[in-house]
């Protein structure tokens, strides 16, 4: 298993719609027998939705991954200089945070924790969920395609008739991704 051992942190943030396969996918990951440590944004860890109560989410983060998730700006800062991780997993990444990572905002645990992981030079892995990807947030997606160290799990579009401009990850295949990213490749093809 390529992913045995490592060290992997999977980032929360608020697409609550696609929380289901997100924590189908942390348990594939903790499957592989990978060492896994979520991070959970703001939004993600204080709002209660239709899908869910964000406690339940965060019990539920801690039984799959044996770990307390991160849940604070300050404890995310250690991942840059503890070189914590082998590659960092933002799943799911809104438009929102696509957004503050394309411009250098680091405002979040999550954002704080990709922004750390990445002064190692380490993968970063983006597994986008968002209803303007083919909108307005094309530009910070483009930005991001071209930055070092950020990969992307393939994506297409979920609901092409009702919401023509979204697409999401296909989480699926997030562990052939994550084993690409860790080998600095794009898991292709990079739009299914």
């Amino acid at each position: 298993m390529k992913l045995e051992n490592k060290s992997i942190g999977v980032a929360f943030t608020g697409s609550f719609c696609t929380y289901e396969k997100a924590f189908r996918a942390l348990n594939d990951l903790v499957a592989q027998k990978a060492s896994v440590q979520t991070i959970f944004s703001f939004h993600s860890q204080q709002t209660d939705s239709r899908f869910g109560n964000a406690s339940d989410f965060l019990k539920k983060a801690e039984e799959i991954t044996g770990n307390a998730p991160i849940l604070t700006i300050p404890t995310a800062e250690p991942i840059g200089p503890g070189k914590l991780l082998d590659l960092l997993i933002i799943l799911p990444c809104t438009g929102n945070t696509l957004a503050k990572l394309a411009n250098g905002i680091t405002d979040t645990p999550v954002l704080m924790a990709a922004k750390a992981h990445l002064r190692n030079e380490r993968p970063l892995l983006l597994a986008i969920s968002t209803n303007d990807a083919l909108g307005m947030n094309m530009k910070n997606i483009g930005i991001l395609l071209n930055a070092k160290h950020i990969y992307f799990v393939p994506f297409g579009q979920d609901a092409p008739s009702g919401k023509p401009n979204s697409m999401v990850a296909h989480t699926e295949i997030l562990v052939p991704a994550a084993e690409a990213a860790l080998e600095g490749k794009q898991y292709q093809p990079i739009i299914q």
